[in-house]
Order: C-alpha cells, then structure tokens, then sequence
C-alpha cells in the first residue's frame, strides 16, 4: 500500500513546478551515475580480460620452480609422474637466465630462456609471431624468438640479419666472476620476433633449452622451471595440491595468479577506486533526492494529516516517503542500466568508440558485462537512495500537519 502512496505521488501533479524539476534532476543524476558505473566496469572487465589473455599467453596454469635456489633436479622418471596427476595435460621444461645480446655497438639486457619441443602446447607465445616464424633452433644452431623490443633495442629484423648476433651467458663455474672466463658466449641467428605485452616484449628471447643447458654447464636433469597446462576442466587449486605433495616442500608450485599475484592485486584495487570515484555522482544525485522528497513532504501536509487522522502512525508514513525515495531510484537506475547495456551492446557489435594512439594491441575499447556489476550497482544505487529518502521520511513522520493548513 505504501509503495501504491509513492508511486502516485510520483505520477501525481504537483502545485510547484520546481517539486517535478528537481525530483526530475535527481532521476536524471541517478540514471548517468548508474550508466557511468555500468559502463567505465564493463570497460574495465574487457581490458582485464585482454591484459589476462596476454599474460595467460605466457604464463602457463601451473609453474613448478625451486622453492630457494637457482635450478631444480627433477629426473625423467619425476617428470613423467607430474605429467601422469590427474587434471595435467603437458608439462614442459624450462632453462633461463639473464644474457647479454650483442649486435655490433648495440647490445641489450635479456632474459633467455630456453623451452623443450612441448612448450608450444602449453604456452600460446608462438601465436603472436610478429615477423618471421617461431623457431628455437637446435643445441648446435640456436636461433633466436626475439620480443619486438629487443628486436629495435638490438637494431635487427628477423630474417634480414647478416651478421649472427652474440649471446652472452653466466659462466657458472668461473671462479672469478670479474675475470674473462666469467661469461660464455655463442653467435645465433634471429628466426622472428613476437608481439604480446610490452613487458615481454622487452624482456624476453626464446631459444632451445639444449643450448641455454649447455651454456650453463648444467646436468641433465636440471632446470630453471617446468610449466604445466591443464586439461579444461581440472581445477586449478587440486592440481597444485597433489603436485606440491608429490614433490614436496623444496618446490615452490604456483597457479598463474600466484606467478602474477602483484598485477592482479592491483587490477582489483584499480577497478574498486573506480567504482568509488563514480560512486560520488550518486552521492551528488541524493543530494538532489533529499531537496525533491522534502519539498514533496510540504507538498503532501494535508495527505499526511489525514493518513494520521485515519490511524497511520509514523512507521506508515515513514514508509510511503522512504518508498517515494525507491521508486525515484528505481526510475533513474532502471533508466540509466538500460542505456548503458544498449551501448555495451552496439560497442561489442560495432566497436564504435576507437582507442587513440594506434600503438596497443587493439584498436577499440573492448567490453564486456559481468552480472555482479550490475548487482553491485543495484544495490549502489538502492543503498544511496534508502540514505538520502530517510531523513525527509523521518520528518514528514514525526512533524505534526494540520487539516486546515
């Protein structure tokens, strides 16, 4: 009954003209509030499900590295009983280390690493050839799978190279670091380079893990890390639970949040500050809804007095002003949803608004509508409006009208 009150008092003419104005003002603040909510987390959904994809591209499902040294031991007979746990669909093995890449006078600071023949099926980095072709070469022709920032750093394009380019590497049996036997160093060819994020991009060479082995002077069954793919459907966590026991506490497995724990941290962080700056355009809305619900109140001294004198107490009135303030927010936030899904959907279908700049890996701003969004707006704008109706409620509640005025 009391949202019947509210919702005609809504429709309901009013004598002032500036009751509808402003009650038409905190309707139309509470609809851009809630469409900039929609529509800035939908936005930042799809460029946090780019950026995952990118780093999903690199990091793989599960990473298994020494828990505190350098390299780890694991022996053939070790490696075939984490490819046989339960949810695992390849493993493979990985050698890297920071290296010095030379080109004549220009030279540059380089994480190599080097993969087995598996690594294309559990890494998609191969997908995102840039120029050339993927191609780690062999123990005695290594060739290079540069990042395209390397590519520039080192001035060289995959293909077109003349001269090979010198690796350098840590000779990790030198006894003294300072003197000339603390590198050793080999010449290879570029086979292609990729693009994927900047951060790899700049960071990273592919090679053969036979050759970044033999640089190293490790055994055969030594490692940097062995990264693991999962089937589909496995779940993540029992994987790495039975993992971890098999191998025990000297090796460190983590997921790919764990590997990249401080970026997504941070996306959460990001997307939660977003969320409370727009949420201050609902805070600015209420501001409006609190003028129009107490100019309705004056408005509505003689329905009040007689709603009293037939035996509505406060609690009744109270609740038909705190319903005006719902059925205000429920226009406007309706309103506002429906307009920001409409042009979520013709972005996803036209991508009409276009990135600037033309130097990221897409050129519109992608998108994409998560349902607890639309919950936590929902209950965004229904927690401002309870908020900013309750003070006017409470007085139209407890004030005293009279018949005659």
């Amino acid at each position: 009954m009391t949202i019947l009150f509210a919702w005609r008092y809504f429709k309901g003419k009013k004598t002032t003209n500036a009751i509808n104005l402003i009650a038409w003002i905190s309707i139309l603040a509470i609809a851009v509030g809630a469409a900039a909510l929609i529509l800035v987390l939908s936005v930042f959904n799809g460029f946090e499900d780019l950026v995952k994809s990118l780093y999903a591209d690199f990091y793989t499902d599960i990473r298994v590295a020494p828990a505190q040294n350098k390299f780890l031991t694991l022996t053939p007979a070790q490696l075939k009983q984490i490819k046989g746990v339960g949810g695992v669909r390849q493993i493979s093995t990985i050698a890297e280390e920071k290296a010095v890449l030379v080109n004549d006078e220009y030279q540059s600071i380089i994480y190599l690493k080097g993969v087995d023949e598996a690594y294309t099926q559990v890494s998609g980095l191969a997908k995102h050839v840039f120029k050339g072709k993927y191609d780690p070469g062999t123990v005695d022709k290594p060739l290079l799978f540069l990042g395209a920032g390397i590519e520039n750093a080192v001035g060289v394009e995959s293909g077109m190279n003349i001269t090979p380019l010198t690796v350098y590497l840590p000779n990790l049996k030198a006894k003294n670091f300072s003197g000339l036997d603390a590198l050793n160093s080999y010449n290879a060819n570029v086979s292609g380079s990729f693009v994927l994020q900047q951060e790899f991009d700049n960071k990273y060479a592919i090679t053969n893990i036979a050759f970044v082995k033999y640089m190293l002077d490790l055994g055969e069954d030594q490692y940097s890390a062995v990264e693991i793919a999962l089937l589909n459907n496995a779940e993540t966590d029992l994987v790495v639970e039975r993992v971890q026991k098999l191998l025990g506490p000297q090796f460190k497995v983590e997921t790919r949040y764990q590997q990249n724990q401080s970026l997504y941290t941070v996306m959460q962080v990001e997307k939660w500050v977003i969320y409370g700056i727009l949420s201050l355009i609902l805070v600015v809305a209420a501001f409006n809804m609190i003028g129009a619900l107490t100019m309705l109140v004056l408005e509505k001294q003689k329905d009040i007095a007689v709603l009293k004198a037939m035996g509505a107490n406060e609690r009744y009135i109270q609740r038909i002003f705190l319903n005006e303030g719902f059925v205000l927010a429920a226009v406007g936030g309706g309103a506002g949803i429906l307009v920001a899904i409409a042009i979520c959907l013709l972005q996803i279908k036209f991508k009409l608004l276009k990135l600037s700049g033309g130097s990221f890996i897409i050129d519109y701003y992608p998108v994409k509508m998560v349902p607890t969004d639309f919950l936590l707006v929902i209950a965004t704008v229904s927690i401002i409006s309870v908020l900013a109706a309750w003070i006017p409620a409470l007085k139209a509640s407890r004030q005293m009208f009279s018949l005659k005025s």
